[in-house]
Parts: C-alpha cells; sequence; structure tokens
C-alpha cells in the first residue's frame, strides 16, 4: 500500500509531494503502533503475591490486577478508564494429570459480595464504544430453545486482538505446566476501593477426562486480592485511606 501511494505521487502532479510522505509516514507509524505486543512472561503461580496452593493437589492458582494503566500499558484499548479490572490468572499444574477449564467459573467477589463474572467481549464493547449493535437482536426460537442473538456490528478489531495476545490460548493446562491469561471485570458500580476485601473465586476446575469418561472436579480457589495490596505498600496505602 504505501509503494502505491509512492508511485501515485509521480503519475499525481496536482498532488504535494510532501502529502504523500506526510500519508505515507502515517501509515508506517499506525502500522508500527498495532504491532504484536507481548504481556510479561508468566512465572510460576506461587511466584506471585496473590495465589491458592493445593498442596494435594498439586495445583496453585494466581491472580494479577492491574488497576493503573502504565503497569499493562500493552493493551491496545484504555479499559482501566471505562471502570473494567484487567485480571491475569494464572494456574500451574504440577500434577501428572492434565486439567480444563471448559467449565470453569471464575468470580471478580467484592467486599460487599457482588458476584462479577468475566467481561464478554460484547459487554467490553458496549462500554468502550457506546454501541447499540454489539449488544445484538435477540430473535425467539420454539421452546425449549433459547433464543438467538444477531449482532449488527462486529466486535471491534483491537478487543479481539487483545484477546488473542492476552487471553488465555488454550482450556487445557497441560501437566507440569502453566497456563495464563486475562480477564476483565466490570467494577465501575463498586466503591473506590474494589480491591480492599475482595477475592477471586474459581471453581469447576476438572481433570481431562480419562479413557472411561471420568474426571474430577477440584477444589474451589479463593484467591484474596488483600495479598496483592499488601505486596505493594504504595497501593495498599492508597487502599485504606
Amino acid at each position: 500500500m504505501i509503494i502505491n501511494l509512492a508511485m501515485k505521487s509521480h503519475l499525481s502532479p496536482k498532488i504535494p509531494f510532501l502529502v504523500v510522505t506526510a500519508t505515507c509516514l502515517f501509515a508506517i507509524t499506525s502500522f508500527a503502533s498495532d504491532k504484536p505486543r507481548q504481556a510479561p512472561p508468566a512465572k510460576p503461580a506461587n511466584q506471585y503475591a496473590a495465589f491458592d496452593a493445593h498442596p494435594n493437589e498439586k495445583i496453585t492458582v494466581a491472580a494479577e490486577p492491574c488497576d493503573d494503566p502504565r503497569d499493562c500499558d500493552f493493551f491496545r484499548l484504555p479499559y482501566i478508564q471505562h471502570g473494567f479490572i484487567p485480571i491475569r490468572v494464572i494456574f500451574t499444574n504440577d500434577s501428572d494429570t492434565a486439567l480444563t477449564l471448559d467449565e470453569a467459573r471464575m468470580q471478580f467477589i467484592s467486599i460487599n459480595n457482588d458476584k462479577i463474572p468475566a467481561a464478554t467481549d460484547d459487554d467490553i464493547q458496549r462500554r468502550l464504544f457506546s454501541t447499540k449493535g454489539a449488544a445484538g437482536k435477540k430473535y425467539p426460537l420454539p421452546l425449549p430453545l433459547p433464543p438467538i442473538t444477531v449482532h449488527d456490528k462486529p466486535v471491534d478489531k483491537k478487543i479481539s486482538a487483545d484477546e488473542e495476545d492476552f487471553g488465555f490460548k488454550s482450556t487445557t493446562v497441560n501437566a507440569h505446566s502453566t497456563l495464563a491469561g486475562y480477564l476483565f471485570y466490570d467494577i465501575r458500580q463498586l466503591n473506590d476501593h474494589p480491591l480492599r476485601g475482595a477475592e477471586l473465586y474459581i471453581k469447576m476446575v476438572n481433570t481431562l477426562p480419562d479413557k472411561d469418561g471420568n474426571k474430577k472436579q477440584l477444589f474451589d480457589f479463593n484467591i484474596p486480592f488483600d495479598k496483592w495490596l499488601a505486596a505493594k505498600p504504595a497501593a495498599a496505602a492508597s487502599q485504606t485511606q
């Protein structure tokens, strides 16, 4: 595309060369600004400030919030400024059996026991871009089938790109491995210190089915964010004021 613009500058003498050059530079800058981005490599879960370890099951899960945009500036969009808190969830499986997150539920539980599920792409789209089309229209089907949702507007590419780059790459946590991904929680309606006294509650994590189809559900995980706040003196001080 940039080469074509340069060629047109020779074919269209009425277009100033400076304008064409500026256009090319803008295209290059825009492309470079959306180059592949990377979050810090995931560490074993027990190396984070807030984690819950199950020694008997040999599974540890950690939660690492980001409440300051400067600490997660790799995101393409300003989620924090729009009332979402990104939380990186890290699963470390030291057992000999793989796990599946296909049925897992990961809820943000506030100090007042508000249960907040992870936001969907549509939730984020509605908040950041204020579009009614993101919610889609529901069309009823004969009972007992649920209604289907038809979306008028696709989810913004930057939301999809962030999910691709920073979300969970798989729902399987292989044996002796670590899997991590970011989830976003809508905390706009909570108080000024949403992490204080809150926790990440994770349930319905299962082992992969064996050859006979049997699977085992792990005990629930409770990860208090006060541990994370305590490990960050500046953040903890602001939360207690």
